[in-house]
């Protein structure tokens, strides 16, 4: 019976579908886990595969990719390294599972399915995965590792069944995505199973981002007493080798080690945001981003963050003016730009509307103008920024808010179009709380300058789309304030109109930002992805339908 153990947790930013790549990865952190004498390292949820795969993992060629690659890393364990314990999908007299597998001596030596497959929010494994049986443990060098896969932890019941049948460690490999509070919430469930078992618990989480989610690592053990040993970096590929001893009444104790404390508030969203942009446009190929400038808030954030992605170089700003353009916008993006480093064109939008205003005039006559007009100048800024992306590379990134998507202030094939939406689900108050941050701080790893980099102006003066003389965002809509605690209220909440009104609010204004929220699904429905930041994100998470008679 071994008293001593060293178990590696490898923290790695996979991408789905890339097999080898992701094996690569696994054969580094194998390498780094090896130069400092583990015996087994533990892998995130599904990394052979990338997660989630979604739909992709029901493809026979991607199973069969994904078996050999099993294999091949599990002929590799003969050298007398660590083991692996590797998430993949896996099957199993002709079903399909989520699995954790046990790669040591040459061969799979064990493997073990999930049970709880999660079907709400962003997760649909029901879909494509089969349920295994309640796990039990595994014998690895003389220790029981009660192993049990991501939401397996949530409930007490695998935890309580592996402790039952004998388990010594816990060990958890997680693919669980960021939002907001999410890392106190697993810590918190966490200590729960510790308390109900006695048993000590090794968490390890996926880090990087996958399309809207974003994965923040942070992995972490926790003792038997539930005291915290160790706890990786959040937002970046760790590798942390923890060492173990068999006390004299048979508890497994971790030796404490290096623990970093996650980040929290404004920086945490802004980390978020800065790896789901760098993870989408690396992943998916793209040279580097282009957006419009309009000497606002929402623009200025967005370049911010895409200059600390991807580097000042690979940033390309544009600012379009329009005959109702302030000269103080055209100030504002400018110096923004020139903060940033990032280059700023300057592209006039009055030959295209005038060319519009031209060619409708047959049919339109001489009818007043009215939101007509103003969507014409935001599709005429997109399909410039189109332009440029299809002749240049860049991808194009939307600049909008989760307060504007929620209420349907925004163009369809206007300032809706591009690639990415940095900001779709990061409400306008909480635009501002992050710009505030970043002028205060630069964020680890980002290729942004230090110092303030969106003008004070812009902090201060009134959102204004800027599509007719003197318009202001307050002339349509309420205050952001009252409007995001409404819209938090409405789409995190599910909350009644009565109840939100009882939290002073105008029961007319809830009213209508209610049906300005229903009326603009089919812009959502259209909208590109975003960073989940949110319990409630627009999309997979929220799936209300487009026609809809419901008025409560």
């Amino acid at each position: 019976m071994s008293d001593r153990l060293s178990i590696a947790l490898a923290q790695i930013d996979p991408t789905v579908g890339d097999v080898e790549g992701n094996a690569r990865k696994i054969r580094a952190a194998r390498a780094a886990a090896a130069l400092e004498g583990a015996d087994i390292v533990v892998f995130p949820e599904l990394t052979l595969s990338g997660y989630p795969p979604e739909d992709l993992v029901l493809a026979p060629m991607f199973q069969d990719a994904l078996r050999r690659a099993a294999e091949a890393l599990a002929a590799e364990t003969s050298d007398g390294g660590p083991a692996l314990l590797v998430g993949a999908p896996w099957k199993v007299d002709g079903r399909l599972y989520n699995a954790a597998l046990v790669l040591e001596s040459g061969r799979i030596a064990a493997v073990r399915l999930k049970h709880d497959l999660p079907n709400y929010g962003v997760f649909d494994e029901r879909r494509v995965f089969a349920a295994g049986a309640m796990p039990g443990p595994v014998m690895f060098r003389g220790v029981r590792l009660g192993i049990m896969v991501c939401e397996d932890m949530w409930t007490p019941d695998a935890a309580e069944t592996l402790q039952e049948s004998g388990a010594e460690i816990l060990v958890v490999p997680n693919g669980s995505p960021y939002e907001s509070d999410k890392v106190e919430e697993r810590v918190q469930l966490a200590v729960a199973r510790v308390t109900e078992t006695g048993l000590p618990l090794v968490y390890v989480n996926q880090v990087g981002g996958q399309d809207e989610l974003v994965f923040d690592g942070a992995s972490f053990v926790l003792g038997a007493d539930c005291a915290l040993r160790a706890q990786l970096p959040a937002f970046a590929e760790a590798v942390s080798v923890t060492r173990w001893a068999r006390g004299a009444d048979g508890t497994w104790a971790c030796v404490a080690g290096e623990t970093t404390a996650p980040p929290t508030g404004a920086e945490c969203v802004y980390r978020a945001l800065v790896l789901g942009l760098r993870d989408y446009v690396g992943k998916n190929g793209f040279p580097g981003v282009v957006l419009g400038m309009s000497g606002g808030i929402d623009s200025a954030l967005s370049a911010a963050i895409a200059v600390d992605a991807l580097g000042a170089e690979r940033v390309r700003c544009v600012m379009m003016p329009s005959p109702y353009t302030a000269r103080d916008s055209l100030e504002d993006a400018a110096e923004c730009a020139a903060l940033l480093g990032a280059s700023l064109a300057t592209i006039s939008i009055e030959p295209a509307m005038a060319a519009f205003a031209h060619m409708l005039a047959p049919e339109i006559g001489d009818r007043a103008a009215d939101a007509t007009e103003e969507n014409i100048q935001a599709r005429a800024r997109g399909m410039a920024l189109m332009a440029l992306s299809n002749k240049l590379g860049p991808m194009v990134l939307s600049t909008g808010n989760k307060s504007e998507m929620s209420v349907g202030y925004a163009t369809l094939y206007g300032d809706m179009c591009g690639g990415y939406a940095m900001l779709k689900d990061v409400y306008k108050t909480a635009v501002y709380a992050l710009a505030d941050w970043r002028n205060r701080a630069v964020p680890p790893g980002g290729l942004g300058p230090a110092g303030r980099v969106i003008p004070a102006r812009i902090l201060a003066k009134a959102p204004t789309a800027e599509l007719k003389p003197g318009q202001t965002d307050q002339d349509s809509l309420p205050p952001y304030p009252v409007l995001d605690d409404i819209l938090a209220c409405l789409v995190e909440g599910e909350m009644p109109v009565a109840d939100i009104a009882a939290r002073g609010h105008d029961p007319a204004v809830v009213g209508r930002v209610r049906q300005m929220l229903d009326r603009a699904e089919y812009k959502r429905r259209q909208a590109p992805p975003g960073v989940k930041i949110t319990r409630r994100a627009f999309g997979r998470e929220r799936r209300y339908p487009i026609t809809n008679g419901f008025r409560g």
